[in-house]
């Protein structure tokens, strides 16, 4: 029986857009074991293809991490060492490097180890798989998997899933009503990729005078932001709703409007149409939502553009807060219809 450990350490977004690498990799193993950093787990549990999940906050991925200890070292490599896997899969986004990983996944003694690197890895990969710039980020991870001779199965278009999403929760659904809405998603981890909060609100005003119902959603550290977004005239389920329960209600939404942050990510995963108010801060062509019908609005070729800023470098925040009600409203309507009937 064989075992493959599949690593993603960084946040929800960027575990489901591993999606569809990893279920390549079960493909050819008999169980999967996901590594997984504290905002990454809800996503994985979602995922098909994962069986079980190992949490490990990494000290070179998260802001908010804790200091690379020997301690902290050690308690991965025992957890690594009991689960004996097979092949190690290290995805990360462009940008990070998979050697402090993969250092570790030595040490763990993993017989076979393999990541996309630009950095010389010496020993330390088996596999040292290259990408070229600009490749969507599932497809770069579902490059490595591939080249490693794991396939998606037959039927497969490589689509992001997630299951056991379920239904909304009835004093959820009481509050959203029976209607067709789209959902309005303000908040993103990064503030540079985010509108202000209040373009968002004018955003939100703009969409319910032209008659669609919004319901506004964000995480329990957002809900003074949902709030203010949603001002009365929209439903504000911020803080309210867990993340099986998020994916559950963007399903049922006509369209999903969100910066690039995770929600966008999961509206993808359970094949909703989404207008991406997106930042140039990251490229799109490799960042942007993927797999269904998508309206990316903002200045792509704002001064911010690849500079992969946490806030916004100028004085005004111009792609996203710039981008007009009349764009709004023509990308929420030609994405829907996009979408067809859901």
């Amino acid at each position: 029986m064989s075992t493959a450990l599949v690593a993603r350490l960084d946040s929800a977004g960027d575990v489901l857009i591993t999606g569809p690498a990893i279920r390549a990799v079960a493909q050819r193993h008999d169980r999967v074991v996901m590594l997984a950093g504290p905002r990454g787990r809800a996503a994985a549990e979602l995922l098909p293809g994962v069986d079980e999940i190992i949490e490990w906050q990494a000290p070179w991925v998260d802001f908010d991490s804790p200091e690379l200890t020997a301690a902290h070292a050690d308690d991965l490599i025992k957890r690594l060492r009991d689960t004996a896997p097979d092949r190690a899969y290290i995805f990360t986004s462009f940008h990070q490097s998979p050697l402090p990983l993969a250092l570790l996944c030595r040490m763990s003694d993993i017989g076979w180890v393999g990541a996309i690197s630009v950095d010389y890895p010496g020993s330390l990969l088996d596999l040292r798989h290259q990408v070229p710039d600009g490749v969507p980020e599932p497809l770069r991870a579902l490059s490595l998997a591939q080249a490693a001779g794991c396939r998606l199965p037959d039927g497969d278009t490589g689509a992001l899933r997630v299951t056991g999403v379920g239904s909304i929760a009835a004093q959820t659904r009481q509050r959203i009503g029976s209607d067709d809405f789209v959902v309005f998603h303000p908040g993103a981890a990064v503030p540079a990729r985010r509108p202000g909060a209040e373009r968002a609100r004018a955003m939100v005003a703009a969409l319910t005078a032209a008659g669609h119902r919004v319901v506004v959603t964000g995480g329990p550290d957002e809900r003074d932001l949902t709030a203010e977004v949603a001002a009365g005239r929209a439903v504000d389920l911020g803080g309210l709703t867990t993340f099986t329960e998020l994916a559950a209600v963007l399903a049922a939404a006509r369209v999903v409007v969100a910066p690039n942050t995770g929600t966008a990510h999961l509206a993808a995963a359970v094949g909703t149409p989404i207008v991406s108010l997106f930042a140039p801060v990251v490229p799109a062509s490799q960042w942007a939502p993927y797999g269904v019908p998508v309206t990316v609005l903002g200045d792509q070729q704002a001064p911010c553009r690849a500079t992969r800023a946490r806030t916004c470098p100028l004085d005004r925040h111009t792609c996203l807060d710039d981008i007009t009600d009349s764009a709004l409203l023509e990308a929420v309507h030609d994405t829907a219809h996009r979408g067809g009937s859901r």
